[in-house]
């Protein structure tokens, strides 16, 4: 099991997360990303799940459209740890091949 971030650990790794904040009371890191369109919308989710498998980790998402909404939780930790910023930073980084 992760360990779970400080208050002071989530607000310096939140300082590096282009468009992530806090939700849930510390418990979720959260973002919504928006595409041009519903493929870039899809195609994000793909590589994005690719990615969340690779590392075991799987994000609670939600896609109307051209949007993407994004919590990030460790649940059997009970709330965020390094494994939750790690996917965060790869799904910024997958967002921005879209231009996102």
């Amino acid at each position: 099991m992760a360990g779970l971030l400080s208050e002071a650990a989530r607000k310096e790794a939140l300082a590096d997360l282009a468009g992530w904040s806090e939700a849930a009371g510390g418990k979720a890191l959260t973002r919504t990303f928006t595409f041009r369109d519903f493929n870039e919308a899809f195609g994000f989710m793909a590589r994005a799940a690719l990615a969340a498998e690779k590392s075991d980790h799987h994000p609670d998402w939600r896609n109307v459209y051209r949007t993407v909404e994004v919590s990030l939780s460790t649940h059997d930790s009970g709330g965020v740890t390094e494994r939750d910023v790690a996917l965060a930073r790869v799904m910024n980084k997958i967002a921005g091949q879209f231009g996102a």
